[in-house]
Order: C-alpha cells, then structure tokens, then sequence
C-alpha cells in the first residue's frame, strides 16, 4: 500500500499484526485511565441507589450525602419542572396527592425502572448537579445499581439518563451485588452468600459466589405494593379513601409481617367513599397485618424458590452463612422472622438496611479497577 508522500509500507501480517494492535489498545486504555484518574481529581465521583421510591447518592469516602425521594414536580402536560429544575426530592413528595389541577407531582420510575425518560433525566440532573457542584467543569464517573431482571432495553434507559443528566462516564451494577457489598458480605469469596433486597418497586433475590450471582430472581413486588394493599383494605373495610403518604405512614408505624412486640392502633384519616366526605377511622395491627399478607407471601415464595435452584454446594454453605435481608422492607416488623420460619434459615438484617445499595456503590467505586473485571457483564454499557 502506497502513503500519501509515494513510501511503500508493508503492514505486519499474521501474529506480529495482531500483537501490535493489541498492543495499541491496551497503551490507549491506560492513557484513558490516567486520563480518568486525572479528571477524577476536580469532578467528584458517586454512586446512585437508583430507586422507585427514595434515591440515594454515596460519595467515595464520604458516605450518604443525599436521600431524596424519587419524585418530580412538573406542569401539566410539559415536562417543565417547577421553580426553575428544583421541584425535585422531598419538595416534590409534599406535593404528592395535594396538588391543583395545573401542576403534577410523578414518580419517573415504576417498578424499579424508568417509566418517563425525560422525568428521570431532570431528576438525576438535579442529584447529580447537588453533589458535584454547579461550579465544576468535569462530570463525575457514576456507578448506579440496577434490578437484576431488567432488559437489555431498560438498562440502556438508565445508562442515557445518566450520560444525558451530566455523567463523564457511568457504570451499571446490578442491585444484589451492590446491596451484599454494602452489607459487608464475603460476595467475592469461595463461599455462598444469599441476599434479599426489599425495595420500593422490586425485591431482588440473589446467591452469589465468587463476585457474581449465581442464582437469581426480581420480583416486582415490594414496598409500593405493601401500601398498595393498605389501601385496598381501607377501602374495602371502612369505605375509606387514603393516599399513597398516608399508607406507607401506617405501613411504617404499626405494619408488620408477624406478630411482634405489642399490638397497637392508629388513627387513619381520608375521604368517605359514600359520602365523600373526610372522615377518621381507628385500624389495628392485627388487620394491617391480614393485609400485607399478600405481598409478602409473593416475597417468601421468590426466596424459596431461588433457595431452591441453588447448586447443593451453596445450600449447604448457606445452612451456616444464613441469609441478609437489605432494602427498606427489611424494617416491615417480623419479616426476619417470617423469612427465617419459610427456609429454616438464620436470617439477619444489615446494618441500615436503607442506604445498603447506595453504600455498596460507593465501595465498588473506590475498587472499580480491582473489581471492574470480576463484574464486567452489563457493567459498562
């Protein structure tokens, strides 16, 4: 082949060829990585627990530093979000049920997935501008954990909205992985470690070994569905209409899966479905109890049949590793108890099961290049 200037050039053929380009590659990944870790200098890089209900972003080495819920106020039929981009968070979930007929208060992901695109895109936006400073000229890398049951379609979504919101680069880890991580869990040892995960939209079930999964399922059946089924009995039992707040409050202060500790009553205010008039009623533990049954027996019957799928070498280090329950479901009072009664199973709850997911993605940053190959499936997309 002929260059520009008339000198012949004989290209490398055969392994001498490929070596070399293999060797070009691996010398442009590390300039890329110097690069990286350059720029990761004046950007600040985060992991986001990216969820139906409450998203939380870890910084590497600072821990927490937001815990928002996941809701957007926008106009109307406009994806404008209110007071200037900010009517994000908890100045959004005020207005959830309370808002006039010219302002709509969205919950951009549904079942632990982006549902409206452009709402998901403004939102983390925000997060992300709220932690990396208005100032800076460099995007940080953003590590955000994923339900494990996703499609291909659905992660691509998540990994837009990110680039879109102000990523400079963004990983994708799937939520099991991130919440064993966060619960100190031996995940990348020769060794099972099981975990349930009980979210807002989803409830992740996994059984990793040696840092990956090797057994799992997502069930779409988590907290949303506990306040579901609160509201239903409202209305069924008293012909009374609650909100979403006023379910998941009842949910939180007298909810429970089995009987624990003293049984109590709240006041619950609504609307009278007759008269449609507000009225109060009085519930009780014991029924708010009968009517969480539903989801949570879906949830006990996701972890028995991934128990039953494991290989018998995991089950049999699973007798002695017990189980470690994650999410905020994992405060639903006695479900412990009842998950320990279903598989005979020790089960334990980690330590702030809340922010277990968005502490796992930050540990996973300050590893990203021990781990980044152990975790490569669906990682980077």
């Amino acid at each position: 082949m002929l260059a520009s200037d008339g000198f012949e050039i004989h290209w490398g053929e055969g392994p001498d060829r490929d070596r070399h380009s293999v060797s070009a590659r691996s010398e442009a990944k590390h300039h890329l990585f110097l690069l990286d870790r350059l720029l990761g200098l004046v950007s600040v890089d985060m992991g986001i627990d990216l969820g139906t209900c409450n998203t939380l972003v870890a910084v590497r080495g600072e821990g927490i530093v937001l815990n928002e819920p996941s809701v957007v106020a926008v106009w109307k039929g406009t994806n404008r979000v209110l007071k200037n981009g900010e009517a994000v968070g908890w100045v959004a979930k005020e207005m959830l049920g309370k808002t006039p007929g010219t302002i709509t208060a969205i919950r951009p992901l549904k079942d632990g997935v982006i549902s409206d695109f452009e709402i998901t895109e403004a939102m983390l936006s925000y997060f992300i501008r709220k932690v990396n400073g208005k100032g800076r000229l460099v995007g940080p890398r953003v590590v955000i954990s994923i339900p494990s049951g996703i499609t291909a379609v659905e992660k691509r979504a998540v990994f837009d909205s990110a680039e879109r919101a102000g990523a400079r680069r963004t990983y994708l880890i799937e939520e099991p992985i991130a919440a064993a991580i966060g619960a100190g869990l031996p995940f990348a040892e020769p060794t099972a470690s099981a975990i349930v995960d009980i979210g807002g939209g989803t409830t992740e079930v996994a059984v990793m070994s040696l840092g990956d999964i090797a057994v799992c399922e997502s069930v779409r059946v988590a907290g949303d569905d506990m306040d579901e089924a609160i509201i239903n009995h409202m209305k069924k039992t008293y012909n009374l209409m609650i909100g979403e707040q006023t379910a998941e409050r009842i949910k939180i202060d007298i909810g429970s899966a089995a009987p624990v500790g003293e049984e109590a009553s709240l006041e619950v205010r609504g609307r009278d479905m007759i008269s449609g008039l507000p009225r109060k009623t009085v519930v009780t533990t014991e029924e708010i109890r009968e009517a969480l049954q539903e989801p949570v027996t879906a949830i006990i019957e996701a972890v028995t049949r991934t128990l039953e799928r494991c290989e018998p070498e995991l089950a049999a280090d699973l007798v002695e590793n017990g189980i470690m329950l994650a999410g905020g479901g994992a405060l639903l009072r006695g479900m412990d108890k009842v998950l320990s009664n279903a598989t005979g199973l020790d089960v334990r709850i980690a330590e702030d099961p809340l922010t277990c997911v968005a502490r796992g993605t930050a540990i996973y940053l300050e590893h990203i290049e021990e781990w980044k190959s152990v975790l490569e499936n669906d990682m980077e997309a």
